[in-house]
């Protein structure tokens, strides 16, 4: 069972859209693969009154599997808030015994499993938890999302810098070019690929083919971290 933890420089760069492109793709090549979103801000009511959010629901589609929305999130909150905030307001504190049970079970269901982070990686869960401690204890693999933007080399600098001081492994990362293009595209990528120290397993432009996308992306990953085939990471 391999587990990957997928984190972004801030809200909004492409977590989502990242996370499904993979699972469709590892879908695609039989690995059986499992999106899960265990904490969520800004959920909307269904027509049975129930939470749910959207990047979730993404999650459960592109993993094709026959999970109750529960499983993928189980801690949804309605107020678009940081998530120990909405979980304060909501009189629900999060209990990461929770995102613990909920991660174990769909690791024995399935081969792979894509944890997708709420925001960044140092977003609190609590008053004394992160994700980034919740993710450092299980030891999980960290794939970083990169919206490309104004300000994005800063955040994903200290993002890798954090990640690599908690000794996590730091699979790679994506370059989400977001629209609207931006000024200097290429002198970021480049200034990024030499303060990294790495270049992006891939580079998403706005209108690419998610499956041209979905499917570099998996085969740079597996290259790198043949657990996800093999079953030998938890």
């Amino acid at each position: 069972m391999a587990t990957l933890f997928v984190t972004g420089t801030d809200t909004g760069v492409g977590k989502t859209y990242v996370s499904s492109l993979l699972l469709a793709a590892a879908r695609a090549r039989g690995i059986d693969a499992c999106g899960y979103k265990p904490v969520a801000s800004g959920c909307d009511r269904d027509a049975d009154g129930a939470l749910c959010n959207e990047d979730a629901l993404a999650l459960l589609a592109a993993s094709g599997v026959d999970e109750p929305y529960e499983a993928i999130n189980p801690c949804a909150y309605e107020p678009p808030l940081a998530p120990h905030i909405a979980a304060e307001q909501a009189g629900r504190p999060i209990d990461p015994t929770v995102l613990d049970r909920g991660a174990a079970a769909l690791q024995a269901r399935h081969r792979l499993l894509l944890v997708e982070g709420a925001g960044g990686w140092q977003v609190p869960l609590t008053d004394r938890l992160s994700f980034a401690d919740w993710v450092s204890a299980h030891r999980w693999p960290v794939l970083l999302v990169v919206g490309m933007r104004l300000g994005c080399i800063n955040h994903a600098l200290l993002t890798v810098d954090s990640i690599r001081q908690r000794g996590v492994p730091l699979l790679g990362w994506v370059a989400n070019e977001l629209p609207p293009a931006q000024d200097a595209l290429e002198a970021n990528v480049a200034t990024l690929v030499r303060l990294i120290g790495s270049p992006p397993l891939v580079r998403v432009p706005a209108g690419a083919r998610a499956d041209d996308v979905g499917g570099a992306l998996i085969d740079a990953l597996l290259a790198r971290w043949p657990q996800a085939v093999e079953g030998a990471d938890r």
